[in-house]
Formats: C-alpha cells, sequence, structure tokens
C-alpha cells in the first residue's frame, strides 16, 4: 500500500477526486471502467462489507493512524495519496468529510429480473433527480424492509458522490438497477403496482388491499411534477397518503419513507 504525498494539484492519479466530473467517472461507454466516490470511513467501510473494490484512497495524513487504519488496512495494495487538510480541500472543492475519500469500481449493472428475485416489496424512482432525496430514499429503503430499489434512467445516479453521502452507505446495502418500463416488466415478474400521487381514484396509504399484495411495487414521482399521468393510468392502484390542514403533498424521501412503513406487508 504505497503512501503518495501530494503537494499540487497536478499530481498525477489524483485527477479521479479532483477534476473528473460526475458523468466521466460513472462511464457510461465502458461501465466495466466506472467509478465513483465514497467519502467518510464510516461509509467506505459499508461499501467494502459490501463487497465494493477500492482503487484508491485521498486522506489527510493524521487519519492514516487513525480513522483510516482499518480501511487501509483491508484496502489492499491500492496507493493512498496524502497531504495537508488545506491542500486536500482545494483539490476536492470542500472539506473531506472525516478526512477520507476512497475511489471504488462501479459494478456492473444487473436485470431488473435479479435484483427482484425472491423480493416482496420494491420502490421504483421515476424521474427523481435531486441527489439528497435519492440518498434519503436509499436510506428509507434500507431501514424500513425494501427489497430492492428500481430506477428510471431520467433519475439521478445512486452512486453520485453526494447521493452516497446521504445515504449513509445505503446504496450498497439494497440491491438497485435501472428499468426501462416501470411497469409492464413489472407485472409480467408478478407485481402489482402502487402510484403514490393524488387523484379522484385513489385509495389511502392504509388500505388493507395494498398490505395484503404478494408482491408490491411502490412508484414514486418527481419532486415537482409527480408521477406521469400514464404512469398513474396504468397502475394497478394508485394510492394517497391522508394528510392534515390541507397540505397535500411531501418531499418525496418523506412520503417514501411513510409509504415503506406502512406498506412494508406481512412477513412470514
Amino acid at each position: 500500500m504505497p503512501i503518495i504525498e501530494i503537494d499540487s494539484l497536478a499530481h498525477k492519479g489524483v485527477e479521479v477526486f479532483s477534476t473528473l466530473t460526475e458523468a466521466q467517472l460513472r462511464n457510461k461507454v465502458e461501465p466495466e471502467k466506472g467509478v465513483f466516490i465514497a467519502e467518510s470511513p464510516k461509509v467506505i467501510k459499508v461499501a467494502l462489507d459490501a463487497g465494493y473494490e477500492p482503487l484508491a484512497l485521498l486522506c489527510e495524513r493524521k487519519h492514516i493512524e487513525g480513522d483510516a487504519r482499518e480501511i487501509i488496512s483491508r484496502a489492499g495494495d491500492i496507493p493512498i495519496y496524502t497531504g495537508e487538510r488545506e491542500l486536500l480541500a482545494s483539490l476536492t472543492g470542500y472539506t473531506l468529510t472525516r478526512g477520507v475519500l476512497c475511489a471504488m469500481r462501479r459494478p456492473m449493472p444487473k436485470s431488473v429480473e435479479e435484483v427482484t428475485r425472491g423480493a416482496r416489496r420494491v420502490v421504483v424512482i421515476d424521474g427523481v433527480v435531486d441527489t439528497t432525496n435519492i440518498g434519503a430514499i436509499f436510506r428509507g429503503a434500507a431501514a424500513l424492509g425494501i427489497d430492492a430499489v428500481l430506477l428510471t434512467k431520467n433519475s439521478c445516479d445512486p452512486l453520485n458522490r453526494r447521493a452516497v453521502r446521504v445515504s449513509m452507505g445505503s446504496v450498497f446495502l439494497v440491491p438497485w438497477t435501472w428499468i426501462d418500463d416501470s411497469l409492464e416488466l413489472l407485472k409480467q415478474l408478478g407485481f402489482k403496482t402502487a402510484a403514490m400521487a393524488l387523484s379522484d381514484d385513489s385509495i389511502p396509504l392504509d388500505d388493507k388491499r395494498l398490505k395484503d399484495e404478494e408482491r408490491l411495487a411502490i412508484i414514486m414521482g418527481t419532486e415537482g411534477d409527480g408521477l406521469p399521468r400514464e404512469t398513474i393510468r396504468r397502475a394497478d392502484y394508485v394510492v394517497r397518503i391522508p394528510m392534515a390542514h390541507n397540505v397535500d403533498s411531501l418531499n418525496v424521501a418523506a412520503a417514501a419513507a411513510i409509504a415503506f412503513w406502512e406498506l412494508r406487508g406481512v412477513r412470514s
């Protein structure tokens, strides 16, 4: 594990932490070469425990024998870039969270069939682009028993640096993948679909029929416009969260957490 002192923004090897954009890190052209960045010892440990492959570390010097010590012992023979706190902050554009960043190999995408095999409750994230909301939805999904997360391709990447940080590593705990037609394929796989939306024919979230469904896909829409009309029309259920004081909507991450808890179903 070579420890490499850096004193310049131009040091070869650190561009993965500084100058590469999220799109470049993701590398859609060659997914097998994609990279993502995990921040903080706790989040990095969760990724390692889940089997993600580390490629390089960037950490403050004091953390090599401190907060990053366990990570370094597990990471194998990868480069460890270090330097003064001010320099590393100038590299990344902000002060490092707990002083440690890890570049990790992005896994190859899985099929919807593989991700949902054996699943009883899944969430479909349709067009949600806010990184904070994506991270919070994943954290709620992991905590409240959702078996898999499916995202339409116009949604934010769950391995975006901020989404990973907000999720506190939960993106590594719940199987997830991208989905094209969120309804037809799910119906073929035996799921009933519940679109979270306000409409004249919506049913309340605590309707017993929902919890009794053996396999249920909860569909969450964008922060502003909600779900497309066609998605709502084609869903098996349209579901609303009963609310007081004429409040008509909640932040998508808050609404998702409420739906996950109420619709978790009866587990044997």
